[in-house]
């Protein structure tokens, strides 16, 4: 895990540590409705901008997908390590 990806994920859904799982699933539930590729659906008639707006979406949605396992990753790890410092 790099500090650059880390970085960037905690941008792309508006949070800085600490979070909770929460917060993370709603930035993700927000951020995937919005860059669902099907809302590009109806938004023009010419060919080529829906299927750059829809390619665009998809990578968006790749993004914020892989954004998320990396912060739930983190997450997990920082909650092992507090449940094994408690122990």
């Amino acid at each position: 895990m790099t500090e650059k990806r880390l970085t960037d994920a905690l941008e792309l859904f508006a949070l800085s540590q600490p979070f909770t799982r929460d917060q993370l699933d709603q930035k993700r539930d927000a951020l995937l409705h919005i860059w669902t590729p099907r809302r590009f659906a109806n938004l023009t008639n010419n060919p080529k901008k829906y299927m750059q707006a829809y390619t665009k979406a998809e990578d968006m949605t790749r993004l914020v997908e892989s954004s998320y396992s990396l912060l739930l990753a983190l997450l997990n790890a920082e909650q092992e390590a507090n449940d094994h410092h408690i122990s």
